[in-house]
Parts: structure tokens; sequence; C-alpha cells
């Protein structure tokens, strides 16, 4: 049986929740139907619930900042294993001071 809930929240975040979900594959009812599978499964709020959204935008910002620079430079983006040892040597020459 179905049933229908009704949640008021502003226009253009319900515009950009709606948006998100359609980049996902799915629809914003699918999307808090998820939501509430996963609350009833855990028996919690299934995410951190804090200023974590300051983070990753400055973090997403500074990527796309990266991304952009690289661009400009006419560089080609790194792969994954070239990221990868970066962080290798990184982590090897933190190690060695």
């Amino acid at each position: 049986m179905q049933a229908t809930m009704t949640v008021r929240t502003d226009a253009k975040l319900k515009a950009e929740f709606t948006k998100l979900c359609e980049e996902f594959g799915m629809s914003a009812n699918t999307a808090f139907n998820v939501f509430m599978r996963a609350v009833m499964d855990t028996q919690s709020i299934p995410f951190t619930v804090g200023r974590r959204k300051d983070v990753r935008t400055r973090f997403g910002n500074a990527l796309q900042s990266a991304h952009q620079d690289a661009i400009r430079r006419n560089e080609p983006e790194l792969t994954i294993e070239e990221i990868d040892a970066e962080i290798a040597a990184y982590r090897a020459e933190r190690q060695a001071k």
C-alpha cells in the first residue's frame, strides 16, 4: 500500500535537490524512499549531521580550481595511477624527514 507524505521546503532547495537526484538517475521521491529505508535499516540518521558541507565545498572548490588551472596551462589531467604515485612520493618524503 502506498502513502503520501508532504514536506515543506524552500523552493530553490527543492529545485536543486530534484536536479541533483535526476543527475543520480532517480527522482526526489526515490531519494526520500532510499533515505527512509536507510534510517529504518540502521535505526539512525545514516550520515553525520554537522558542518561537513563547508569542508566538502572548500575541497570541491579547490579541486575545481586545480582542474581549471591545469586546463589553462594546457596540462593533461592526471590518471588515478599518477595521483597515487604523487601521494606515495609525498608520504615517503614526509616519512624521510
